[in-house]
């Protein structure tokens, strides 16, 4: 993959991830919107994607956007996309 594929890509997962964001959580702050819009590299843009599918807050997502891109666990209730405010799966 060449460089100006690379850009694309990373273009293409920097537009889903925010688009995403506004879907789950409403109104990105520009200052995320900054950090994602500075962001290049294809694994962590892919990481961060998983991430706002399945955390269960924003406050969650925006902890895995500061841990960087060696962050990597994505596990327990916190990232229990249909999990409460007190960290429970939601009942129907």
């Amino acid at each position: 993959m060449d460089q100006a594929e690379m850009e694309l890509f990373a273009q293409s997962d920097r537009e889903d991830l925010l688009a995403l964001l506004e879907m789950r959580f409403g109104p990105v702050p520009d200052s995320v919107r900054e950090q994602i819009g500075r962001n290049e590299d294809l694994n962590d843009l892919q990481r961060l994607i998983i991430a706002a599918c399945n955390a269960a807050e924003w406050d969650i997502f925006v902890e895995e956007l500061k841990a960087g891109q060696g962050s990597f666990k994505l596990t327990g209730e916190r990232f229990n996309p249909v999990a409460n405010s007190i960290g429970k799966g939601a009942s129907l």
